[in-house]
């Protein structure tokens, strides 16, 4: 049957608008996702191909490519020939989430000044100092290990023989692990068909970057998200981060509000069937630590997040400082209870690097997190930050050399060389850089990772990728 009785062509943007033609016709379709536009308007054209009772010649320029189809009056589809998009390069070590368009005239706000190398740089003006009287946090000690006995000599060539071949035999159950046909975009969409293309570049590293994330470690980990300016993102990052472990990770993510005065964490999440602050959590901690206690008890004091499954301990922002001040030793009681009941502790900062609560902090990080804006005071905080804990030297210099830096875009209007600028200064600081682009979801109220733009939610996924990397 003849394919030249109609033909179909279609343009899917990454925000899900598109335009399409059948037969002549144009039309548009702007969807959530470009996903949703793409199965929109091939039903449309499998819609046309049943009118025609033949087949129709469908070319599809999406994301992922350009794809000659036919489409048949049944619905099945055909791949006739397909032209990939070129992927675009990995940056290394600066990780880049989710990319930004370049405007055409592009002029940065302002420039982060140049920085000597570490060892050329004059100490940073930091308010913060490691607490000389402070218990640092010990290393374990690791016994020796115990010698190893030779190896009798073998009594003859044969028995040497077969001992070296039971050394190299490979095992009759290891296998080369098979990777999952595409299922994402046009790939993906081609998969239901029985068209079973391998994965774009993209959609690989996604899966790279979802093992990351839904990985459990041995005993607990924390991770503090720290910068000394207000309003650099520190909250919206510890969010975003709980809900990416707890989302793909399972259960045991406990975000801590450990700010001495107006910890906003409360704020911008659910509430629980209570107000329970950690001045009602301090009280219990004997009891908490106990053998008696069971872990629904812990419900008692923290707000479970529903849409998201993590939990949410809160300070008193309605209270005055001096109203509930919180001293180390009660961090390290909080710390030594979230420990026993979750496998990843998150812990939301305030902006005093002063403050005991913060110092103790440092002390019981495993990785560090460092938020900052595109504006250049956030920046220059962070860097600040960065330097003070590597003048430190030991165990917080290892901290700032194995920091994440995570770019939020308040500002819509920002410019990608402002967002370059920034990546380029911390690259040669941290571990890895990462940019979340603007959302209005993520500026104002309760935070819900599914809230967020597809784009924003790849961009948090990669975020917590580049922690886990360092845990």
């Amino acid at each position: 049957m003849s394919i030249e009785a109609g033909t179909a062509t279609a343009v899917i943007l990454a925000d899900g608008t598109g335009r399409y033609v059948i037969d002549g016709v144009p039309a548009q379709v702007r969807e959530d996702d470009p996903d949703t536009a793409r199965q929109v308007i091939v039903d449309r054209v499998i819609e046309h191909a049943r009118q025609l009772g033949s087949p129709v010649p469908f070319r599809s320029t999406d994301p992922d490519g350009t794809w000659e189809l036919v489409v048949q009056p049944n619905g099945a589809v055909e791949v006739v020939e397909a032209t990939t998009a070129p992927e675009p390069p990995r940056e290394e070590p600066v990780a880049e989430a989710a990319s930004t368009p370049q405007a055409e005239s592009i002029a940065p706000i302002y420039e982060l000044p140049a920085r000597a190398p570490l060892h050329e740089r004059p100490p940073a003006r930091s308010t913060w100092r490691r607490d000389p009287d402070r218990d640092p946090v010990q290393p374990v000690q690791r016994p020796a290990p115990a010698p190893v006995a030779p190896a009798p000599a073998p009594v003859d060539g044969t028995s040497t023989t077969r001992r070296e071949q039971r050394t190299r035999r490979e095992s009759f159950i290891a296998a080369p692990a098979v990777q999952p046909p595409a299922d994402e975009g046009l790939r993906g969409f081609l998969a239901r068909f029985g068209i079973r293309l391998k994965p774009s570049q993209a959609e690989t590293a996604r899966r790279a970057d979802l093992q990351c994330v839904s990985q459990h470690w041995p005993g607990p980990r924390t991770m503090a998200v720290a910068n000394g300016k207000g309003g650099a993102g520190k909250t919206p990052v510890s969010i975003l981060l709980a809900a990416v472990f707890a989302k793909w990770g399972g259960a045991g993510i406990v975000a801590w509000d450990n700010n001495q005065f107006r910890g906003t964490l409360g704020w911008r999440t659910a509430s629980g069937p209570h107000d329970a602050t950690i001045l009602d959590l301090l009280p219990q901690v004997p009891y908490l630590l106990s053998t008696e206690t069971r872990s629904a008890d812990l419900a008692h004091y923290v707000h479970h997040q529903p849409d998201d499954q993590y939990d949410i301990l809160r300070s008193k922002p309605t209270d005055l400082a001096d109203r509930q001040r919180v001293e180390p030793r009660d961090v390290d009681h909080i710390h030594q209870v979230l420990s026993k009941y979750y496998r990843m502790i998150i812990m939301d900062s305030g902006n005093d690097e002063s403050d005991p609560m913060w110092r103790r902090m440092i002390d019981l990080t495993d990785q560090l997190v460092v938020p900052t804006t595109t504006r250049a005071d956030h920046a220059e905080a962070a860097a600040l930050l960065l330097e003070a804990l590597t003048d430190q030297g030991g165990a917080a210099a290892e901290l700032a050399e194995n920091a994440v830096v995570v770019i939020t875009q308040a500002d819509p209007h920002a410019k990608a060389a402002e967002i370059a600028k920034i990546k380029e200064g911390f690259a040669g600081m941290v571990r890895e850089v990462v940019h979340i682009p603007f959302d209005p979801a993520i500026v104002n109220g309760v935070l819900r990772f599914d809230a967020l733009r597809p784009e924003t939610q790849r961009a948090c996924l990669a975020m917590g990728a580049a922690v886990a990397r360092g845990l």
